[in-house]
Order: structure tokens, then C-alpha cells, then sequence
């Protein structure tokens, strides 16, 4: 049997008659990188709300680590170790680098929304912070003021203040999109290191990106789940390829 961290059945969600996610069952195991495709309007982010409480199920079940959480709130959620991006980079622009991982940490010191706190107060969080930004490569950034920081620095600073809240379970909402292929490489290289012990679930559009990184993928389609696999039997399924990559010339070789 497998080591689920995360199991989904049946989940379903409907907007005034319209049905945004169909009967989807997602499996996630324990210390993998799973990826959710598919091409726009598939259900995606829907999921990921589900999955984190920004939106109620229409119907189905939602278990974490075996537990049901159908009904816990976010905040619940949030505390239990799924913790989340989103697909617009969520920082403090005028707060220093360092600053911004701090503010996660606080959690801590359950002074996370205490922002006129003297520095000397906070001082004993910064050897964590610079640990973190040493893991996402941005110690070197430490004292810049984040509004300045290059687009892909910003997306991994936003992944440096989601481990500080030592997640569990690491949703990423589209991590590389607006990006360039250097800023691509970059962040994919990033996902790939702070995944060791960790359990990572992303939405992805950049197939190269996923194929490299992921270790299963879930292809949706119309809110339902039309492949599920390894990236070479999802890739050269018919299916997903009329549904999503258009054509084989458009797939990436592995």
C-alpha cells in the first residue's frame, strides 16, 4: 500500500449549475512531487481551493494524513501543514528580504500579525530565516527591499516564507508562471531541492518543467480527471495529447 499523505474522493464542486470540479480522486503519496495539469478551465485551481478551504466541496471527501478535514476551516488547515501559494507572488514589497521570511516565523512566537515589534524582539528568528534563505539561494538578497528583487527572486522568496511555516504538505499555484526560461530553470531547481522530505503538489502549466521535476502527474479535463501517471505514460496518452498538448510535436522528450 502506498503512504498517502493526501486522498481525495469524489470531490465535486458546482457554481450555479455549472460543475468546475467532477468526481476527482487524487492520491498523493508521502515525499513526492505530484503535479495537476491540464489546460485552462480545467478545474486546477478549483482543487487546490478545495484542498485548502477557500471553497467548499458540492460533495466528496478530503483526507490529510488519514484524517477527514472535509469540514475543517483554512485556518485548521493551515495549522495541520498544508500550506499554500498563489499564482500571484504574495510578499511584503517595502519590508527587507529577510523581513519577509520573519513574518512567517512569527508564527512562532504567536506574534505573526505584530509588526511593530523592536527588532531586538525578533532577533532570535534570524538565524532560521537566513537558513531558509540559504536553501532557496537568497542569502545574498538578505537586506534588500523586496519591491527591487527580479520576478523568479520574488517567487523564491514566497517559497522561502511558506516553509517558515513548516509545511506538511507544500501546495505551489502555478510557481513559474509569467517567468522566463532562465527564471523557469531556476525556480524548478528550487522545487526540486526543497522537496527532499517534503511532500509537494503543484498546478503547472510548463510541461518541460513538470516532466523534469515531477514524480506523478494528474491530468484534468472539464473538472475530471482524464490521466493519471508517470510523466512518459501520461505524455503519450491520446488523450491528454489532443486534450492539452495540442500534438506529439509539442511533447518533451525524456
Amino acid at each position: 500500500m502506498a503512504d498517502l499523505i493526501l486522498e481525495t474522493r469524489g470531490l465535486c464542486k458546482d457554481f450555479k449549475g455549472f460543475r468546475a470540479v467532477d468526481n476527482v480522486d487524487l492520491r498523493i503519496e508521502r515525499g513526492s512531487i505530484h503535479a495537476i495539469i491540464g489546460p485552462n478551465g480545467a478545474g486546477k485551481t478549483t482543487c487546490f481551493n478545495l484542498l485548502t478551504k477557500f471553497l467548499i466541496p458540492t460533495a466528496g471527501q478530503i483526507y490529510f494524513d488519514g484524517r477527514d478535514i472535509t469540514t475543517d476551516r483554512p485556518a485548521e488547515v493551515a495549522r495541520r501543514g498544508i500550506i499554500r501559494s498563489f499564482q500571484i507572488s504574495a510578499v511584503f514589497p517595502y519590508m527587507t528580504v529577510l523581513e519577509n521570511v520573519r513574518v512567517g516565523l512569527q508564527r512562532q512566537l504567536s506574534t505573526t500579525f505584530d509588526f511593530w515589534r523592536s527588532e531586538r524582539s525578533l532577533a532570535s528568528l534570524n538565524d532560521r530565516a537566513m537558513a531558509l534563505l540559504e536553501e532557496v539561494d537568497l542569502a545574498s538578497f538578505a537586506d534588500a527591499i523586496t519591491v527591487g528583487l527580479p520576478y523568479g527572486r520574488k517567487r523564491a522568496l514566497e517559497i522561502a516564507t511558506t516553509l517558515a511555516m513548516e509545511p506538511v504538505l507544500l501546495l505551489l499555484d502555478e510557481p513559474t508562471s509569467g517567468m522566463g526560461h532562465e527564471d523557469v530553470d531556476r525556480v524548478a531547481a528550487l522545487i526540486k531541492k526543497v522537496a527532499a522530505g517534503r511532500t509537494v503538489l503543484m498546478v503547472e502549466h510548463n510541461m518541460a518543467m513538470v516532466a523534469g521535476i515531477s514524480d506523478r502527474i494528474t491530468v484534468l479535463q472539464r473538472g475530471a480527471v482524464l490521466a493519471e501517471g508517470r510523466y512518459a505514460e501520461v505524455s503519450s496518452n491520446p488523450l491528454v495529447v489532443e486534450a492539452y498538448m495540442g500534438s506529439q510535436a509539442n511533447r518533451v522528450n525524456t
